[in-house]
């Protein structure tokens, strides 16, 4: 390790993004970031119906296939891809 390395400050993991077990939400949380996530993705890609993919949504949250985030210092929850 050399000097530079040695003094950089390390992250706070308190600041860390991490994932929320879904069972801790409600269903109108889940279908909420299911929205959000259709809008965000879908909704200026000139779909008609972005809300359309809401139950494909919620149906890979059920599986895992995406995940609730949190992030503690923007305060915001999202669905995204688990790591």
């Amino acid at each position: 390790m050399n000097d530079e390395t040695a003094h950089r400050p390390q992250p706070d993991p308190r600041e860390e993004k991490f994932i929320v077990d879904k069972a801790l939400l409600t269903e109108e949380q889940l279908t909420g970031l299911a929205e959000e996530y259709c809008t965000r993705y879908h909704g200026l890609n000139d779909t008609e119906n972005p809300l359309a993919e809401r139950s494909r949504v919620l149906a890979a949250v059920s599986r895992g296939d995406l995940v609730v985030w949190f992030d503690p210092v923007e305060n915001t929850a999202g669905l995204g891809v688990p790591e």
